[in-house]
């Protein structure tokens, strides 16, 4: 083997061994979260209500997304609380699809758990289920992602990540020092506080019921609230902050084995 050879050679093999230390130490989250989209994008869907005389006939309002067997929506509680006009034929439906390619889908049943500011919504439908991870809440400084249809009055149904990492795992309420600082809302809250997720990424109005998911795995690890949470933990602040919220996936378990 002469010189030029055996120096190509260490060359080659340095190069490859460069890389794969590379590889090793810095994992390819953005080509993990460009497949991990994929793969979320057809489970997430709208949540809208429906009104036969009103212009427009359906006002975007929320985000929801399938879960198995794939005829039920998750969704935040407080994006369905709000009582309708049924005079005017009002009602809450599921949209499927994005842009001009769009379904509308009859919500048949609700299982509603107003605690943990989650519902499931049951559709005739079978859409793409995400996969939920039943493991313990996902550790501080991972990296996660979103889903979902932020301003959607605005933007329309064109789904949106976002992307970021856990900040912390927080009570859903904190301590006032002076209780007539809470709204009755928060004070019931504080009588049974959990853990959820803080994230350093920036949830919008319509984003309410994203799936928040692990980008490596792409396993749904909780759903996004932008009203719920904040309202309890920031009732005291007389100039509310811009983190984000969400409600750990163990809850929406539960919620689905209640059935």
């Amino acid at each position: 083997m002469d010189a030029k050879h055996k120096v190509d050679m260490d060359m080659h093999y340095w190069r490859h061994t460069l890389l794969l230390v590379l590889f090793l130490a810095f994992p390819a989250t953005a080509d993990n979260l460009v497949q991990t989209i994929k793969q979320i994008k057809p489970s997430v869907v709208a949540i809208g209500i429906h009104n036969p005389t009103g212009s427009p006939r359906i006002q975007l309002i929320g985000t929801g997304f399938a879960v198995a067997p794939g005829n039920r929506i998750a969704t935040n509680y407080h994006v369905i609380a709000k009582s309708l006009n049924t005079a005017q034929l009002e009602e809450y439906v599921v949209l499927s699809g994005s842009a001009n390619k769009v379904t509308v889908h009859k919500i048949l049943s609700r299982e509603l758990s107003p605690q943990h500011d989650l519902a499931l919504l049951s559709i005739e439908a079978n859409l793409p289920a995400v996969n939920i991870s039943q493991a313990e809440m996902l550790a501080e400084g991972a990296n996660v992602g979103f889903t979902g249809f932020p301003i959607t009055h605005v933007l329309g149904l064109y789904p949106a990540t976002h992307r970021g990492t856990i900040a912390a795992h927080t009570p859903v309420a904190i301590p006032a020092d002076n209780a007539r600082d809470l709204h009755s809302q928060a004070l019931r809250h504080l009588q049974q506080p959990y853990l959820v997720y803080q994230l350093d990424a920036t949830a919008y109005p319509g984003n309410s019921g994203s799936p928040l998911y692990n980008i490596q795995t792409g396993e749904v690890i909780g759903i996004v609230n932008q009203v719920y949470i904040k309202s309890s933990r920031e009732a005291v602040l007389s100039d509310p902050s811009g983190i984000s919220y969400a409600i750990p996936s163990q809850f929406l378990l539960d919620l689905m084995q209640q059935r």
